[in-house]
Parts: structure tokens; C-alpha cells; sequence
């Protein structure tokens, strides 16, 4: 997935966020922990600027239509989160867009997912996570591949969701720029 190169490339206009949260419940609801937003959403104007369009700029470029794109892929791509203070503020980047979800002021898929995938959601695409099984009294290891079924199970969920029409990234959204502009 090469969404950082620095190389202009062509924005893809249907992308999706991946971010894990603090959990919260919803009233008479599960335990939800992880949204994911139309890309879009990022250039919502109640979204900490410019830092959602810079976000924006990265998750959008080079990538594929329909693309869902984890937050921790940026920040394996931006050295391990080294470089994100060139981007902007991730955390109150993800903090808004949580805000904008539960204030009905976007549409997100709302996800309580296992702690397993959970971590492999919030871990680089070439990490591994270990859990221990005490009734096997030995550690399981998941790593890529299960990271991508993770990745593919919330694609089809985001299809089911999407049935007829796609999500709504918010109203009054703000124009995408060149990243160099915002700094």
C-alpha cells in the first residue's frame, strides 16, 4: 500500500479511515472501539485544520478505490510515527472525527471489535501480535495475513452498510489543498 510517496499522484475520492478509539456503548449496544470514515470526513471543518487535510492528502494518494486505510499504516509509513508532527496531530485529528460520529455530523461504520482484531488493526501491516492461550498453555501469534482478514471482514461490513449508498462524510467540507500549502 504506498499512500506516503511524495511523488504527486492521482487522490482517489472513495477511501476509507481505519482508527481504533477509547471504547464507549452506545445505549442498548455493544462495545464499540474502532470507527471507520469516508476519507472525506478529514476535511470536515470541525476537524482540526489543517492537519485533517494533510491526513487527508496521505490516505488518499496512491491507493485504491474503495481502499481501507488503518491509522497505524500511516504510522508505520511515517517512520513508526516519527513523522507525524510534519502531518499534523493524529489524536486530535481521530478525537474529532469521534466526536463528528457520535454527534450524528458524519456517517462512520461503528465497529466493537475482538481484542485480537482489534490489535492487529491498531498494529503496522507487517506486525505480528501474540496472545496467550492459557487453556493451551502457549502463545498464539497473528501477523499479516490474519490482519488482512481482520481488513477484509470490515470491507464487507462497510459493504453491507453502504448497501444503496455510500458513507456521508459530513456537511460543508473543506476543499482538499496541496499539502505544501498547509504547512
Amino acid at each position: 500500500m504506498p499512500h506516503l510517496q511524495d511523488a504527486p499522484e492521482q487522490r482517489t475520492s472513495e477511501v476509507y479511515l481505519l482508527f481504533a478509539h477509547e471504547a464507549y456503548y452506545p445505549a442498548a449496544a455493544q462495545e464499540i472501539n474502532t470507527s471507520l470514515v469516508a476519507a472525506a470526513s478529514l476535511l470536515h471543518p470541525r476537524v482540526q485544520q489543517p492537519d485533517g487535510a494533510r491526513i487527508y492528502d496521505r490516505v488518499t494518494r496512491g491507493c485504491r478505490q474503495r481502499e481501507i486505510v488503518p491509522l497505524s499504516t500511516l504510522t508505520h509509513e511515517l517512520g513508526g510515527g516519527a513523522l507525524w508532527p510534519e502531518v499534523g496531530d493524529w489524536e486530535a485529528v481521530t478525537a474529532d472525527l469521534l466526536q463528528l460520529i457520535r454527534d450524528r455530523d458524519c456517517d462512520a461504520l461503528s465497529l466493537g471489535l475482538p481484542d485480537i482484531a482489534r490489535a492487529l488493526v491498531c498494529s503496522g501491516p507487517h506486525s505480528e501480535v501474540r496472545a496467550y492461550d492459557p487453556a493451551a498453555g502457549r502463545c498464539q501469534a497473528y501477523g499479516p495475513a490474519e490482519r488482512i482478514e481482520v481488513l477484509v471482514e470490515v470491507g464487507k461490513q462497510l459493504a453491507w452498510a453502504e448497501a444503496g449508498w455510500s458513507l456521508w462524510p459530513g456537511d460543508g467540507l473543506l476543499a482538499a489543498t496541496n499539502p505544501e500549502e498547509a504547512k
